[in-house]
């Protein structure tokens, strides 16, 4: 793992380009504390910060093949390294070092730009070609990983982080109105866009070409959903075992490292699945950490205990209390631009304790979007049948008093019936957004409105798909969002402020091809989700486990907010400071505090939103 940045120009690098290329890999130390590497040709410039995980003692960056025509960053890692190690060594390639990101240039040697398919893993590169005078940035399918850019002219510079990405001289500070707009839409900062005008994120499976200041945009891969009539029609019980054994060969993957390899374990389905595999594919215990609540409601600690035991796991644990005041401006500084997921709170703590014992941590993301495990799909598959009698008793839903436990009967219900009679996407998406177009015209200041809607990528992601299974359509638009846009966000920015490696072997290729070809039923039928994966694992974890109902990574923002935060809440979204920040209106903001404190409505999102928003433009301002 590392924080990679550099710099290409027509005219060429100079000395003070070389200092700017300083600065940037500085702002990346937190990603990579080994070691510090930095290279220039006079034509390119490449830097890397680096987390010391495989080769500890020759992997440093940038890393050359034999002529030295060819450099390398990469932050990530390849998985599949030693077989394609040992294919190119039978091919005449020497290669120094036993480092995963050496393989890199050497295949780029043999197969050009295509070598990207060959690849395992998470990552995101930038390789600089001096004989063709050409620079590529690529980005591993699912987006594991994180690349931003800017170009201006025949200039470009990329970097890991946008924090990094600001010290170049020509990318304005000034905010783009139509990130902000699709923030306040989502709770997070949809790419391409960044919350910068001046900076773009490279998309997942995209390969980026300079050469000679053009710049151009390719998707090299594109994981997908195949059509209905290729759908897997194998019994359940044939394909729980090609599942089971597939997720086996991933996390068996994921554990190749030359330090410990721990898991965050939050005593749901996904993460016990991979402790238990873990444990099975170690020569000793497995480090597990998990976060608990004393809400009740929110804590899995018990399930996450009972898989430990079962498995003699070295279990570290921590109870979450409402100190988010303190905690919240930490967690803000951690990440490169807003971020409005509260569950970023105890990600954060679980990362720093884990990285109190290990470097590295699996980790259960993509399970969800994969497998079918959100009460939305569920919602999705009900809504044709449902949807007129959700407009009849709407009415008196709307009356029904406002709870501050988890996901609760009120919440979910009022949400149902507000969208229940849109079109699939509008509504699977208006179960999801947290500010509405008519709350948007509300709450932005004129002229801070954006042009796009914040729905069109959504749209164009799920036109992509026409002829696949209805689910399927709206599992893949999750997929590119909200689990790139904010679950990756969240857990690499979170886990990066602690040196803190994070695998996820849910995203590996061989379990989401499958996941890809499965049936609906297999994923979801009636009020069961994750049908398929439960079956699979069965097994492997204890049952309160495998058919237990889902808590989520959430915690009991509703109350807090209701109670000890309060005070914090209204200081953060006091008027005279959101005034002062000139995006948002005071009344308008003020009025979504007062309706959750009165308990009119759950608006702990949306709160949680806007105190991220206002806490990030207040430490920009430092």
């Amino acid at each position: 793992m590392c924080g990679i940045c550099g710099l290409v120009s027509r005219e060429g690098v100079d000395g003070r380009d070389e200092a700017v290329i300083r600065e940037m890999s500085a702002a990346l130390t937190h990603r990579g504390p080994d070691s510090d590497g930095f290279w220039s040709d006079g034509a390119a410039g490449l830097a890397a910060r680096r987390l010391s995980i495989i080769d500890l003692e020759h992997g440093h960056q940038p890393i050359a093949n034999e002529s030295g025509r060819i450099h390398v960053v990469q932050n990530g890692e390849i998985y599949n390294y030693r077989a394609l190690r040992d294919r190119l060594v039978r091919q005449g390639h020497r290669l120094r070092t036993g480092s995963d990101t050496e393989v890199l240039v050497h295949l780029y040697e043999q197969l050009g730009v295509s070598f990207l398919r060959e690849l395992r893993g998470m990552f995101a590169l930038a390789l600089w070609d001096a004989e063709r005078r050409r620079l590529l940035l690529a980005r591993d399918p699912f987006g594991i990983k994180p690349l931003c850019y800017s170009h201006a002219g025949d200039r470009l510079a990329f970097a890991s982080e946008l924090r990094a990405l600001e010290r170049v001289p020509w990318v304005s500070t000034e905010l783009d109105p139509d990130a902000l707009e699709a923030y306040l839409a989502t709770n997070s900062v949809p790419g391409p866009l960044t919350i910068l005008r001046d900076a773009r994120k490279l998309l997942p499976g995209h390969v980026l070409t300079w050469q000679e200041g053009e710049l151009s945009l390719e998707r090299y891969a594109r994981p997908a959903p195949i059509p209905r009539e290729e759908v897997r029609d194998e019994p359940e019980r044939a394909l729980a075992a090609e599942l089971r054994g597939r997720l086996r060969d991933s996390v068996r993957a994921h554990l190749v490292a030359d330090v410990p390899v721990g898991v965050l374990l939050s005593g749901g389905i996904d993460s016990s699945a991979l402790t238990a595999l873990a444990a099975e594919e170690s020569a000793g215990p497995v480090s597990t950490f998990s976060i608990g609540f004393e809400e009740r409601s929110f804590d899995e600690l018990e399930r996450a205990r009972a898989v430990a035991r079962r498995y003699g796991t070295d279990h570290h644990e921590l109870v979450l209390r409402p100190d988010a005041a303190e905690l919240l401006p930490q967690i803000v500084a951690a990440f490169d631009e807003p971020l409005g997921d509260s569950s970023a709170l105890p990600t954060y703590l679980v990362a720093r304790l884990a990285s109190q014992h290990v470097k590295v941590v699996l980790s259960g993301e993509g399970g969800d979007e994969l497998f079918g495990g959100y009460y939305t799909y569920v919602a999705d598959m009900l809504a044709t049948r449902l949807a007129p009698f959700a407009t009849l008793v709407r009415p008196a839903v709307e009356l029904l008093p406002s709870s501050s436990r988890k996901v609760s009967l009120d919440y979910r219900l009022k949400r149902f019936v507000r969208a229940a009679d849109r079109a699939p996407l509008e509504r699977h998406q208006g179960w999801k957004e947290i500010f509405t177009d008519a709350d948007r015209d509300e709450l932005l200041q004129p002229g801070a409105r954006g042009s796009a809607h914040p729905l069109d990528q959504h749209r164009a992601r799920y036109a992509e798909t026409e002829g696949s299974e209805a689910l399927a359509r709206l599992q893949d638009v999750d997929t590119v969002t909200y689990l790139v846009d904010d679950l990756l966000v969240k857990t690499d920015r979170a886990s990066m402020a602690h040196s803190l490696e994070v695998r996820v072997p849910f995203l590996d290729p061989a379990v989401a091809e499958l996941a890809l070809a499965l049936p609906t039923g297999a994923k979801v039928r009636g009020l069961r989700k994750k049908r398929l994966l439960r079956r699979a694992v069965s097994g492997l974890v204890p049952r309160s486990v495998a058919y237990g109902r889902k808590q989520g990574f959430s915690i009991p923002a509703a109350a807090w907010l209701r109670g000890e935060l309060v005070p914090f809440a209204r200081e953060v979204l006091s008027p005279e400071l959101v005034q002062r920040q000139g995006y948002l209106s005071p009344r308008s903001v003020t009025r979504v505090l007062d309706d959750h404190v009165a308990g009119r409505e759950d608006l702990s999102r949306q709160l949680w939103g806007l105190m991220s928003l206002s806490l990030w433009l207040e430490s920009r301002r430092r």
